[in-house]
């Protein structure tokens, strides 16, 4: 690797005492001249002590939430790759310098961290399932598939970063990083790494339901923004649908009598073809907004250079 190339490494903590000072270390050991930067988020343990004491530059982030510090560190930090692990020993640093030559290699922006259990207990229950759920149903709206949209491993380029927004506020954010780079449709791939439990004494952060309803109310965000059109043509449909359903009865009596004699039904089906009009007129507004805000994107991104 060259000596000029800055390789930076986001750890995000929380109350880490137990695993942050082996993910320090580790990351040091695998990837020489790699600079560690654990972000401290108001951790009430002896997490930042035993960080710098590992060797790693700490910062603290006092905004809690695991996309603030995301979004802190990725604007604080300059480097040309940068990798995000969590700060609970659970990835395997091992499998870094191969994630780091794929970059270089492809050249890719992307490099996600697919998870392999390297024991039965790794995953919570539900978690699995969950991450399968949301892997499908992304992939299925954003037209790219993806095995673990999850995971907190990742080795990106600058130009990824740099151009990456970062508006999550928890564990949200890897969400946001994936559909990102669906958006943006950068170069990306993925490579198998090991995950395993978590330090005895060590408890995770993730809420399964809590977190679950955030991740699932970011991605209808996300469809709402990325994708107006289909997510306001839904509307549409549904609305016309409405509408004509209302509406059937009221044309049958009129044939029938030549009289209108549903006022209410009739008032309901215009308001539903008109709000049905309205949803597909605004998914069409919002789809040139979209064009244009995605253009302004890549031109952000094309700014840096590739990696290398």
């Amino acid at each position: 690797m060259s000596s000029e190339r800055v390789i930076a490494a986001i750890v995000p903590c929380y109350n880490e005492e137990l695993a942050v000072g082996t993910v320090v270390r580790d990351l040091l050991a695998a990837v020489p001249g790699i600079v560690v930067y654990v972000y401290d988020n108001n951790s009430t343990d002896q997490t930042r002590r035993v960080a710098e004491e590992a060797g790693a530059i700490v910062r603290l982030e006092t905004a809690q939430g695991k996309g603030s510090v995301v979004r802190r560190a990725f604007a604080d930090v300059e480097a040309d790759i940068y990798v995000m692990i969590d700060g609970d020993d659970t990835y395997s640093v091992d499998a870094l310098p191969g994630m780091i030559d794929t970059l270089l290699d492809g050249p890719y922006d992307h490099v996600l961290g697919v998870r392999r259990e390297v024991s039965d207990t790794a995953y919570r229950p539900g978690h699995a399932l969950g991450n399968r759920g949301f892997n499908y149903l992304t992939g299925s709206i954003f037209g790219n598939q993806v095995s673990d949209m999850l995971s907190g491993y990742r080795v990106m380029s600058r130009r990824f970063v740099k151009s990456f927004p970062a508006l999550s506020r928890e564990f949200e954010i890897e969400t946001e990083l994936t559909v990102h780079a669906m958006s943006l449709r950068v170069p990306q791939t993925e490579v198998e790494v090991g995950f395993k439990d978590r330090p005895e004494g060590s408890e995770s952060k993730l809420r399964t339901y809590h977190d679950g309803f955030r991740i699932l109310r970011l991605i209808g965000q996300l469809i709402r923004h990325e994708r107006p059109l289909l997510f306001f043509g839904w509307i549409a449909v549904a609305m016309t649908v409405i509408g004509i359903i209302l509406g059937i009865p009221v044309v049958l009596d009129y044939l029938d009598t030549g009289e209108v004699l549903r006022i209410p039904t009739v008032s309901l089906t215009i308001t539903a073809l008109i709000l049905g009009a309205l949803a597909f007129a605004i998914g069409l507004v919002l789809d040139g907004v979209l064009r244009s805000r995605r253009e302004h994107g890549r031109l952000i991104y094309l700014l840096h250079s590739p990696p290398r």
